[in-house]
This record gives structure tokens, sequence and C-alpha cells, in this order.
């Protein structure tokens, strides 16, 4: 389904009856990632699933696509079903979204799961890597993204999930340079949130990788302790969805109970 937002086009899809659920993807992903994980929760749930500002069939809003301005799209599609209430999950860049959402709009959002995802902002270092990519992004789109996907993956995954690596390097070299940069940009500047995940006062989990090579598992750890944020652990990398498909729903079926 497609959405008006601020002369740009809006892709987003929904599927199921009962309590809303909205799947929010990562950096280099879209929608469709979910498709699985929702053909089981439609059954129970109004599930939405939305393509981010740049990524997938919704189009680019500008040159920085900050984690509030990609909220505002996920509220112009909540307010166009009617829904005032729904559980967030969010993968990675998904779950910077989902908290700049609780930022903005307190109350909507009624359980959240952060999966491979963080309430911090990046460190100086990781500014810096995103900068490095902002530029080879520059040079060669298709080089960056084949990269990318595949180091998502804990290293010992990489040769079994061949195939999955493959669809998902299609679907990202889909993404229009402009996405790619404006949402490197965003994350750069992204806020701490760590506040908000503390404050936010529903239920709420942390799903991590223990071998994850974006986020370091003992980060996850800390801030679950600090932030008094369950935490549920699994043995692969930043692609639990994948990795660890049939633990991840098992585990959302008891959060969502």
């Amino acid at each position: 389904m497609i959405l008006a937002h601020k002369g740009i086009k809006i892709n987003f899809n929904a599927s199921g009856n009962g309590t809303p659920l909205v799947f929010l993807h990562g950096f280099l992903e879209n929608s469709v990632m979910w498709e699985e994980i929702i053909s089981i929760f439609s059954k129970t749930h109004h599930c939405i699933a939305i393509d981010l500002l740049g990524h997938g069939n919704t189009q680019c809003l500008g040159y920085i696509h900050t984690m509030e301005e990609m909220a505002l799209a996920v509220k112009a599609v909540l307010e166009h079903l009617d829904i005032t209430k729904a559980n967030f999950i969010g993968h990675s860049m998904g779950g910077y979204v989902a908290l700049a959402f609780i930022d903005l709009f307190p109350g909507i959002v009624s359980g959240l799961v952060l999966l491979n995802s963080t309430s911090l902002a990046d460190t100086n270092e990781r500014k810096l890597n995103r900068e490095r990519a902002i530029n080879v992004v520059k040079k060669n789109p298709n080089a960056y993204t084949s990269m990318a996907i595949a180091n998502l993956f804990a290293e010992k995954n990489r040769s079994q999930y061949i195939k999955e690596i493959d669809i998902i390097k299609n679907h990202a070299s889909k993404t229009p340079l402009q996405g790619i940069i404006s949402a490197l940009e965003g994350m750069k500047i992204r806020k701490d949130r760590s506040a908000t995940l503390y404050n936010f006062n529903a239920p709420k989990i942390i799903f991590a990788g223990e071998q994850d090579p974006v986020l370091a598992y003992s980060q996850n750890l800390k801030e679950s302790k600090q932030l008094k944020t369950d935490l549920i652990s699994f043995d692969g990398g930043h692609m639990t969805y994948i990795e660890n498909k049939e633990e991840l729903i098992s585990e959302l079926k008891k959060f969502l109970t």
C-alpha cells in the first residue's frame, strides 16, 4: 500500500486482525524481511510493516534522514490506519526509529522489542566508520552493500546462509544512493536514548546476538542491566531473524502473550 507524506510516497503492508504490531526494518533492508514472521503473527495480530525513508519502495525525503523524520513517517502510516496503540519491533536501525517514536509520541507504543539494536548513540569511532562508509558508497555503492550485508552475520554462519545473504544483497542493491547516505547520516547523529528506554513504562526487551559483529554483545548486556530491560541472547550475529529464526519466533510469542 502507498501513502502520500510530505510530497513523497511511503510504502507499507498491513495484514491480520487483533492488537497492532509494527515492524521496522534495519539499514539496507525493507519490509520484505518480515514476511515469514508476519505470516505467523498476522493470525493473531494486525501486522504493519513499513518501508522506512529511502528504503524499499519508500522515497527519499532529504539528504539526512534523521530517526525523528523516519518516526514521523511511521506516525503518518499509523494515523492512516487509525491506530492509536501498538507494539513495536525494530531491527537495528528500526529500533532507533522506534525509540525516536516513543520520544515524539509517548503513550502510543504499548510494547517494545529492540532486535539487534541499542538505545545508545554512536561512539566517536562508530561515527568515523559511518563517514568512511559514506565515502565508499559514493564511489561504489554496490561493492559497499555487498560487503556490508555479509558482515552482518556471525562469521561461523556466513557459509551456511549464502542463499539468504544473496537475497538480502539483491534487495540492498536496489536501495538508492541517496537513501543509503541519508540513513548513514541520520544514524550518525542520532541521540542517546538510554533514558527513553529506561523510563519506558511498558513491556520491553532486547534480543541480542552473542556473536553480533555490529553491536558488541557485552554492550547489550551492560545496557540491559543499567536500563532495567530484559535481554534474551541468541547464538548468532546481527541477523537473528535469519540465524535464529525459530528461537526468535518462540521468544516473540512469549513476549506478546
